[in-house]
């Protein structure tokens, strides 16, 4: 049964025990007519994703920083399948400005839109900044999907049982947003930032689940964690220790791609996901195994820490969300 899109979930409880019979991407309902927009859409969790929304039929637009790999990711797609509909369009999250030129490209394009799921994004890499000179973490994470998010709203709104699904980590529960150092200029470390980028992720879709309740939006903000999962993020931005450690010593502890995005595809096209929940794995540590409601970290949901937070990111976005002036 659909459940209410504006049904406040229950904060810090114990996460729901695994059904009996796994949640697949077999239950993936028909995507046909259906518009989805998958960041980092190239690899890993993105184009497993992408791949499980096409083979159900969906439209999906790969959002890729390099068209190059954009391409060979839509072949990959669309292998045995002539004619899937598949797009692929440059995103740069960490420049605003071609999240702008993205979103205006979209609405020239596409009059709605069902789906976007905030997937890219980097990990614990040197410090460095984006092109409007904010750490690259925070700025690639969370700052570029907050504006991409607001950017696209008017189309979601326009959406069937339209959805936002925010990527974090269950490394959100172990850090805390230091509003007076998000850049990193004092005390830079590339794990704590990584992990900071993830509860802002954490905080933003909670926020932006209780503002369109708000408001009344028919848009649903859900969250989603991978667990510990294979990708190309483990080693493309750590150096040192976290590389090795993370790159190889227990990479044979982690799950595959196609495991690792049930998460994600289970909060943006189940019937039975609520608006506000965090959906992750279901084993121990919630590191690996199939989708199921877990809890947020209690920071996560603190309205406070969401109004701050939303307060910051409209003034280093330039990004205001089309909502009542209530909200």
């Amino acid at each position: 049964m659909t459940q209410d899109a504006t049904q406040e979930p229950v904060q810090g409880a114990a996460r729901t025990p695994a059904p009996k019979q796994r949640w697949t991407a077999g239950q993936i309902p028909d995507q046909t007519g259906r518009v989805s927009v998958v960041t980092g859409a190239n690899s890993g969790l993105g184009l497993a994703t992408a791949r499980a929304l096409v083979h159900r039929g969906g439209h999906v637009i790969l959002a890729v920083r390099d068209e190059e790999k954009g391409r060979r990711a839509a072949a990959d797609i669309t292998e045995g399948r002539p004619g899937a509909p598949v797009e692929v369009r440059r995103l740069d999250l960490a420049d605003l400005d071609s999240v702008r030129a993205f979103a205006e490209d979209l609405h020239t394009a596409h009059p709605r839109l069902d789906a976007l799921v905030n997937n890219a994004g980097v990990m614990a890499p040197p410090r460095s900044t984006s092109a409007q000179g904010h750490e690259l973490q925070f700025a690639c994470n969370h700052l570029g999907h907050f504006a991409l998010t607001g950017l696209l709203l008017d189309l979601l709104a326009q959406g069937r049982d339209p959805r936002v699904v925010t990527v974090t980590s269950v490394n959100h529960r172990k850090a805390h947003l230091d509003f007076d150092d998000l850049n990193g200029e004092h005390a830079y470390r590339p794990m704590a930032f990584y992990d900071r980028s993830k509860l802002a992720n954490a905080v933003f879709g909670h926020e932006l689940h209780r503002r369109l309740t708000a408001a009344g939006s028919p848009v649903r903000s859900l969250l989603a964690h991978p667990g510990y999962t294979a990708t190309r993020l483990q080693t493309s931005g750590p150096t040192g220790l976290v590389k090795v450690l993370f790159g190889s010593v227990l990479r044979p502890l982690a799950q595959q791609p196609d495991a690792g995005a049930l998460p994600q595809l289970y909060a943006a096209t189940d019937p039975g996901a609520r608006g506000g929940e965090l959906i992750g794995p279901d084993g121990r540590g919630e590191l690996r195994g199939g989708p199921a409601r877990v809890p947020l970290a209690a920071t996560a949901t603190d309205a406070g820490t969401g109004r701050r937070l939303w307060e910051v990111s409209e003034r280093l976005t330039g990004v205001r969300f089309p909502f009542p002036a209530s909200v």
